[in-house]
């Protein structure tokens, strides 16, 4: 491994000649713009006052949706609270996205639908669900058969604060020992929280893998087209039963950390504003312009943005208030008779008048 980034389309928007001639650079750009779209009605809608917390994805859209995109359907995503973009990418109704920030709602989808796990809210949690279910793969047999169609491999993603956790340690060790198909994706965004990188480690967040002895590779985050085919070939390394490897995807945080943060305490806006300049958006835009795209692809994109919007925000104010029942309900499979009578009470605690049910 080197700390070199891998880059394929530079920040004037050329293209390597090296890069896939088959991938779908409109596709990335049209993700990406949703992307965004999503993030930035649900800021709004938090400051209405709809929803009551949201964590930005502002400048990460290259990196997710690189890595959205090179899943397959029967791959598993294992998202943190940040993953907006992948969610799109894997077909997740944006307005389940906002029923979990606005309370209505203890998860927000189904898991099995779109093979994208539920947000997990618990710094690097996810990363030991993601390497249970990367076992579970290899005990059903469904890795490194060569059968494309039956092969699968797990992706989970996690930021550089959870590299400080025992839990993601302690998933590199297993995934390692274990030799499983799954692909760690850390979006260095070189922030936790107030906390910098700079101060978590000496060592490039890729370099980290080599101690637990598999790959790590450095990524440039804002080049959607890097990220694409870096997680393309880490998947496809997974799923051959060579085990795993853990991407750096080497971008920046432009917004607070959630709605609630002051980034304006811990950091200086002229920092936000070079990497404004990197923008992850506007260097593909750059490069299909340049390579002749049609006013007309823009517009339609736009078009299909205002379109987004609206649904967002008649979707959010239309959610449903949750049952008083909800909080009990998905805990046990067969739930407890004095689990159920908790239940009851509450219900009629609630009817009574007594509480609010929200």
């Amino acid at each position: 491994m080197t700390d070199d980034l891998f880059s394929l389309l530079s920040p004037e928007g050329v293209l390597s000649d090296s890069a896939d001639a088959s991938v779908d650079l409109r596709g990335m750009f049209s993700d990406m713009v949703m992307s965004r779209r999503i993030d930035t009605e649900a800021i709004a809608l938090q400051r209405q006052g709809e929803l009551g917390l949201w964590a930005s994805l502002l400048g990460q859209e290259g990196a997710q949706v690189g890595a959205g995109r090179a899943l397959r359907p029967r791959d598993v995503a294992f998202p943190t609270y940040r993953e907006h973009g992948v969610a799109w990418c894997r077909g997740v109704d944006p307005v389940s996205l906002l029923g979990l920030f606005r309370g209505t709602t203890l998860g927000g989808w189904d898991p099995t639908t779109n093979n994208f796990n539920l947000y997990t809210l618990v710094i690097g949690a996810q990363t030991l669900h993601a390497v249970g279910y990367a076992m579970g793969i290899v005990r059903d047999g469904d890795v490194g058969t060569g059968d494309p169609d039956r092969d699968r491999a797990v992706l989970v993603f996690l930021g550089d604060g959870a590299l400080s956790e025992g839990e993601t340690n302690e998933a590199f060790v297993w995934a390692a020992a274990q030799n499983l198909p799954i692909v760690f994706f850390c979006q260095n965004n070189q922030w936790a929280i107030s906390a910098p990188y700079s101060v978590q480690s000496r060592v490039p967040v890729a370099q980290r893998a080599q101690g637990f002895g598999f790959r790590g590779v450095r990524v440039d985050g804002n080049d959607v087209v890097a990220s694409h085919a870096a997680t393309v070939e880490a998947l496809e390394h997974a799923r051959a039963g060579n085990g795993p490897t853990l991407i750096e995807a080497f971008t920046y945080r432009r917004n607070p950390h959630t709605t609630s943060d002051d980034d304006g305490r811990y950091r200086e806006g002229a920092v936000t504003d070079d990497w404004t300049t990197l923008d992850p958006i506007e260097r593909l835009r750059t490069h299909l312009t340049g390579i002749g795209t049609g006013e007309e692809f823009f517009a339609g994109v736009a078009a299909e943005e205002a379109d987004l919007s609206e649904r967002l925000r008649a979707g959010c104010r239309a959610l449903p208030d949750p049952s008083p029942e909800s909080p009990f309900l998905h805990t046990y499979v067969d739930m407890p008779a004095d689990l159920e009578q908790q239940m009851h009470d509450h219900v009629e605690y609630v009817a009574a008048g007594e509480v609010d049910p929200a």
